[in-house]
């Protein structure tokens, strides 16, 4: 197609928080989106081939409503919305800032930024167990903490559960001052920062001192049955079968079960098998239980860690497929040490 050309009109009050400082989301939308965007006071022209200009219209369209409905745009919402626009979804960005879970103590909101995260935080409202799995930066853990103070604020459970397995628990911890619980808070210290975020550390201390709100270790749940109770499970990958188990079989009625982890970033000692791992694969076709796999494009960190997860992903199936293709073919030393 040829050379083409389409003027859209932004609010004056939305230009900067559309444009981004230095006109930075709009050199993110040429730049992906191969056109050229020419800004003149409260108009953009965009230039370039028709198909790539409808993309960049599309994309301008959702960011200036996203503005409108009081967000504040990101870099990570400028990618988002580019990535839909791509993929000719259907999905609109703005479809996902209307689902806000709760609001921060500093008045900030929370709500899914992709449409994983979506997913995920339906099913959390619609089933009693619910894994989420994928790699850093996909919200699990914060989501699931919000979801976790916003049923509890509602009266809608008695009390907040949250635990980790602290895998490093045996004579490593022994160095470390203090008595066992303050040996182990380093390793919950994720679940602090979350409470205090959304919570507010006053109303955690309250809560927890009259046990409405527990932080503990997973060895901690042994021998107990929760009722009543929002439980988050975090960093699940780091669980043996066996605990996961012990875990699961924890639930009593009318409780609800969230199970985050990172299956590429298990620290479990080398040749032992992850409870995450052989739960997905066992529980997989129970209707009550949901699972929702994340990947990269659901990172909501800075851009960068987003590069950092495709990289590894794109490595390790090389090596993947690499060792595949040494087992089907039987290679020998010198072949070995040719590829290399």
């Amino acid at each position: 197609m040829g050379a083409a050309e389409e003027i859209i009109d932004v609010p004056a009050e939305h230009i900067r928080n559309v444009f981004g400082e230095f006109d930075s989301f709009l050199k993110l939308i040429e730049q992906k989106l191969h056109v050229t965007i020419v800004a003149r006071g409260g108009s953009l022209k965009v230039l370039g081939d028709e198909a790539h200009i409808k993309q960049a219209v599309r994309a301008l369209e959702q960011l200036i409503h996203l503005s409108e409905n009081g967000a504040a745009i990101t870099e990570q919402n400028v990618n988002y919305t580019i990535e839909l626009v791509m993929e000719d979804s259907k999905e609109d960005i703005n479809d996902l800032y209307s689902d806000i879970i709760c609001h921060t103590v500093s008045g900030k909101p929370v709500m899914p930024k992709t449409s994983g995260q979506k997913i995920y935080v339906d099913d959390i409202r619609s089933k009693m167990i619910v894994f989420g799995v994928g790699p850093a930066g996909t919200g699990k853990t914060y989501l699931a903490m919000a979801m976790a103070i916003t049923a509890f604020k509602n009266n809608e459970v008695n009390r907040i559960i949250l635990t980790r397995p602290a895998i490093e628990a045996g004579e490593r911890l022994g160095f470390l001052p203090g008595d066992l619980q303050q040996k182990i808070d380093p390793y919950l210290r994720p679940l602090y920062d979350a409470l205090y975020e959304i919570m507010g550390a006053d109303s955690y201390l309250r809560n927890s001192e009259k046990g409405l709100i527990e932080v503990a270790p997973l060895a901690y749940m042994r021998g107990r049955t929760l009722d009543n109770s929002f439980i988050v499970l975090d960093e699940a990958q780091n669980t043996t079968p066996a605990q996961m188990k012990m875990f699961l079989t924890r639930i009593g009625f009318g409780s609800k079960v969230i199970v985050t982890g990172d299956l590429t970033q298990k620290d479990l000692p080398a040749g032992q098998q992850s409870g995450l791992d052989v739960a997905l694969k066992i529980l997989k076709g129970i209707p009550e239980i949901g699972i929702c796999m994340f990947s990269s494009r659901d990172v909501v960190r800075h851009p960068l860690v987003q590069k950092i997860v495709r990289a590894y992903d794109e490595y390790e199936a090389k090596q993947a497929k690499k060792a595949h293709h040494r087992q089907g073919t039987g290679y020998t030393d010198n072949e070995r040490k040719r590829e290399k």
